[in-house]
This record gives structure tokens, sequence and C-alpha cells, in this order.
């Protein structure tokens, strides 16, 4: 950030907004910005693509940079220009603009002289929305878009389904979304003896999470959704209980925790029903990334079912490493539809394909390991990135939460990149 002497531009109801003619990204970019600078002075620019003149915002992509998310913004006394290396880069400059109007609601507002030249340290910046354990409505999603693009996160983890619930229309499975996704209660707080009697629950059609994946997209967010198996599928096993080891009778989950329930992983039928809810699910989600889950699976069941015994034996592998089997053949189905996985880093537990990205939840150790066998890592320890915590020591004057405690500044003390690994 270099402070200028070119004077403040004054932002007016003559000020317009200009774009290149032709480019339908820097055009939702402009209309966006128009419309952010409406929401917080009522002043709404008028868009043209004629960028001669004074008084203009203009809008580019033309910067020469490697890091396609890098930008360049001056302001001066006749203009402001925000030059991106792509549509993104020029988003995020849009989001510094934003984000320098005071909070007065004052009509009349100028922008100092400055020059700021900005790039994101890493290409991966996701926030994850457990839609599963509660529903979150369309709406409810299109404004934590909003947010994450005011962070400037270009990845939405979207976690769809879990042993409380299954959010996601799969046409060929109508009972996922006609059983799943309703819970006939939940459990009051962290006492599991009790329950609020309420039913719980809720789903996006397809055709809303196209429009959650357009919505995002127009903000330069990639949606990666998560279809967590083959642990946490309790929801799907109330539905259709001859995926399970026991074939049931199987309930959407109302507490919290694991449950021991999981997909019979010895039966043909359920990798069908895998491949089945791939291929609708890659139809509606066009990001390369699609995630797997893989965390919390407990092998009880398949310690104690003939066919998943006889499966391990078929494999020339044990039970506690059945998971692995199941894993690589997922993996590689997805890999066919020209998708690579993500998994929480319990899928390390196991031999796996290094094409795998792994989240690394349970702390910085499991990054560590899959960085050194060469695989892709997202950092997400729950010590510092679940906000699902309390932010203070003072909980009971906190709303509910997991445990835990990770104020604000916790969360920005975080560096991802340990200093024990080489470049």
């Amino acid at each position: 950030i270099t402070n200028t002497s070119a004077g403040a531009f004054a932002l007016n109801a003559q000020t317009r907004i200009a774009y290149p003619k032709g480019n339908a990204a820097l055009q939702k970019d402009a209309e966006l910005l128009a419309q952010y600078l409406f929401t917080a002075t009522k002043i709404r620019p008028a868009l043209t693509t004629a960028a001669q003149g004074r008084n203009l915002i203009v809008l580019s992509a033309t910067l020469k940079n490697n890091n396609k998310e890098a930008y360049r913004l001056e302001v001066t006394k006749d203009r402001i220009t925000i030059n991106g290396a792509s549509a993104a880069g020029t988003f995020y400059g849009i989001q510094t603009l934003r984000k320098a109007i005071p909070q007065t609601g004052a009509q009349k507002l100028s922008f100092p002289s400055v020059t700021i030249v900005d790039q994101p340290r890493f290409g991966y910046r996701g926030a994850m929305l457990d839609v599963a354990r509660h529903f979150f409505s369309f709406e409810d999603v299109k404004t934590f878009i909003d947010i994450l693009a005011l962070h400037n996160i270009n990845r939405f983890h979207m976690h769809l389904t879990d042993d409380q619930g299954w959010r996601i229309e799969i046409k060929k499975y109508p009972r996922l979304t006609e059983v799943s996704s309703m819970r006939p209660e939940t459990m009051v707080g962290h006492d599991a003896s009790k329950f609020d009697g309420k039913p719980h629950g809720g789903f996006y059609t397809q055709e809303q999470a196209r429009a959650i994946v357009k919505y995002a997209a127009d903000r330069h967010i990639m949606v990666i959704p998560e279809i967590d198996m083959p642990g946490h599928m309790l929801a799907a096993l109330a539905a259709y209980p001859e995926l399970g080891c026991t074939g049931g009778p199987y309930e959407v989950g109302h507490r919290w925790g694991v449950y021991k329930d999981v997909l019979c992983l010895g039966k043909e039928s359920t990798y069908k029903f895998v491949q089945d809810v791939i291929d609708e699910v890659v139809e509606i989600f066009p990001a390369k990334y699609f995630h797997i889950g893989g965390d919390e699976s407990p092998t009880v069941m398949w310690e104690k079912c003939p066919k998943c015994l006889q499966k391990a034996k078929d494999e020339n592998t044990d039970i506690k490493h059945l998971q692995q089997y199941f894993t690589n053949r997922v993996e590689k189905y997805l890999n066919g539809k020209g998708k690579s996985i993500i998994g929480w880093d319990e899928i390390l537990e196991g031999k796996i394909n290094q094409s795998a990205t792994i989240m690394s939840w349970r702390g910085v150790e499991p990054g560590l390991k899959a960085a050194k066998q060469g695989h892709d890592v997202i950092m997400t320890p729950s010590s510092h990135v679940y906000f699902d915590h309390y932010q203070t020591k003072d909980t009971k004057h906190e709303p509910d939460a997991i445990g835990g405690c990770s104020p604000v500044e916790k969360v920005y003390s975080y560096e991802p990149l340990p200093d024990t690994l080489s470049a």
C-alpha cells in the first residue's frame, strides 16, 4: 500500500463503472461492484464499456502476474482503476475498495489517493459449511457465500451428508430426500439423554444446488461437494437399510458423535449405490475436486460381517485396512470422471494414491506426514480453524458450541506453513 498525492476520488451520482466490451466475467464484477456501492451508499453507478473521461471506476484484467488472483488498485482524483491478472483478481480488488467504504451510511464519500498491489499467498482459501447436521436454507447459503466473497475466500466446501441428515436430491434414490433428510429430533446441548422432540431437516433440489454453484462462481468461488463415506452414512442407511452390514432397521441420527453403523464394504450393491450418487453429484458440481470424507469410520460392524471379511480376504488385506480398498476404488471411479478426491486425514491410515488431497483436521502432524508422502494438503487443524468452538472462556454467556476455545486472535495467529518442511 503506497499513499500518493494524486487527490481523493469523490463518489457521486454521476460516477460510472467501466468494463471491457464483451467480457462477461468483468461485466459481472462491475454489476456486483455497483450493487456493493449501492448497499453501502445508496449510490448505484451506471455501467459503461467506454473508459474515457473522468469520474470513472475502470475494471480490467490485463495485469501481468503469474499469480492469477493478483490485482493492482489505483485511486486518483479522476478515476479508480482496478486491474487484475484475471477477473478473479479484479474481483479481489473490488473487495478491497468495498472494505474502504466508511460504515457511516454517508451518501457523500471519497476514497483517498493510493496504490495497492496485492496477491494471495495461498491458492486454496476455503471455508466449510456443515449443512448436514444443521440445515441452512438456500437463502442462508447465499448469504454465507457473500461473506466468503468479502473475505477473499475462493473455495466453498459444502458438507452435504452425515449421520444426522442427507441434503442433496439424488433422483435415482428418492428416499434419500424423503427419509434421510429429516431426523425425528435432536439432542439438547451436550446431554445425550435429552431430546427436543422437534423434527429437523431439509434438502437442496438439484436445481437449487446448481443455482448455488452459479451464485458462487459469479463471485469466483468454487463449490466443492462432500459426500462423507463409508462412515457418517446413518441417514442413508435409514432410507436404504440393505446398504448396511446388518440390514437395519436404522434411524437418522439424532445425537452427535460417531455411530458404529457404516456402509457394508462387502456388498457390490454398496459400490453401485456410491457410483450412482457420484454420477448425479458430479453433474451438478463442476469443481475439479470431490470430497469423499473418510473420517471416523469404525470397523466394528465389518469385523462381524461375513461379506466384509470375505471382501478383505479377496483383496489380500485385513478388516482394519478395508477402507483403503474402498477409498482407492472410489478414487479410481472419480478419476475416470475427471475429478480429484479430497479426504479427511484418516484416509492416510491406509495405502492411498498420491493424487488424493488430504485435509489435516486432527492437528498439524497429519498434514506434515501427508506432504512428506507427496500429497497436496489443505491445513484444517481443529485447534485453530474450527469455528464451532467457543470464542471466549466465559462460555456461560456464549451460544452452545461443541467445546474448545478459538478466539479471533488465536485464529489469526495460525501460520499454515510449518518451518519444519523443505520448500
